[in-house]
């Protein structure tokens, strides 16, 4: 089995989503070749092969050869087969065919700190990698920009908009964090996880003002209700929020408002 070499390709699953084609252009703006594995095929797409982390289909053929792996995929409606499993068959097929190359685990901030069943999920997977004997690295995102959005749009109804006391974001921009992915990925393994977060945190009733006038519209009047349930209070209560030791940076949410398409 040969040696993965600088010029060796680097696998990004879940190539196709928003985190996913960051690390793609990304590693296309450092000339860097990537694979980009899907579960189907796409005739004319540089780079991409055909991949199931839900059967395992194709993975071996995937992993060959690369120097790393940029672990984006997941799913979370169908968390357990894809995010849980679909991992455990990823490390198997890497010990296989390419144990030395470094797998970059993509996480999310706070996954171990709130009962969310997909949260959950994402803690388990996180723990099967570090007991794997696969060289990682876990690296653990706040809640992107696009997801803050999506939220903000939803619990807004005309001239109200609804929030959850006490809840806050602290969104980054997925390019930032594929810029940073990238680096881990070409390096060794860290010793510690890594925490990434954007530059400010942001209430909830911000968050739906902000998102409203970047549309062209009157920002909201704002009713607040308390959290319901574990899930909701544990967000209010910030399991959602990065640590004393995140790296923070990238775009304000305000500003990628301003900047996007």
């Amino acid at each position: 089995m040969e040696r993965p070499t600088p010029s060796a390709p680097v696998l990004v699953t879940g190539g196709t989503g928003t985190l996913g084609q960051a690390v793609v252009a990304e590693l296309a703006a450092r000339g860097l070749p990537a694979r980009v594995m899907s579960r189907t095929a796409a005739p004319g797409v540089t780079g991409r092969v055909v991949g199931d982390l839900a059967s395992g289909a194709g993975l071996d053929a995937a992993v060959a050869g690369v120097r790393a792996v940029i672990h984006c995929a997941s799913d979370p409606r169908h968390a357990k087969q894809v995010d849980v499993d679909g991992t455990g068959l990823l490390l198997t097929a890497l010990q296989r065919s390419a144990p030395e190359a470094h797998l970059v685990l993509v996480s999310i901030v706070g996954c171990d700190a709130n009962p969310l069943g997909y949260y959950r999920r994402k803690h388990e997977t996180e723990l099967l990698v570090r007991g794997s004997p696969a060289p990682s690295t876990l690296v653990r995102a706040t809640q992107f920009h696009e997801l803050v959005a999506t939220v903000s749009r939803v619990l807004t109804l005309g001239p109200l908009g609804l929030a959850v006391r006490g809840l806050r974001f602290q969104p980054c921009d997925p390019a930032w964090v594929a810029a940073h992915l990238v680096r881990v990925a070409l390096g060794p393994p860290l010793p510690a996880r890594l925490d990434l977060a954007g530059p400010e945190a942001l209430s909830l009733a911000q968050a739906l003002r902000l998102t409203a006038r970047a549309a062209g519209h009157r920002a909201p009047r704002v009713v607040t209700v308390p959290g319901w349930g574990r899930v909701w209070r544990g967000f209010a209560a910030g399991s959602n929020l990065p640590g004393p030791d995140a790296v923070t940076g990238g775009s304000t949410y305000a500003a990628w408002l301003a900047h996007r398409d």
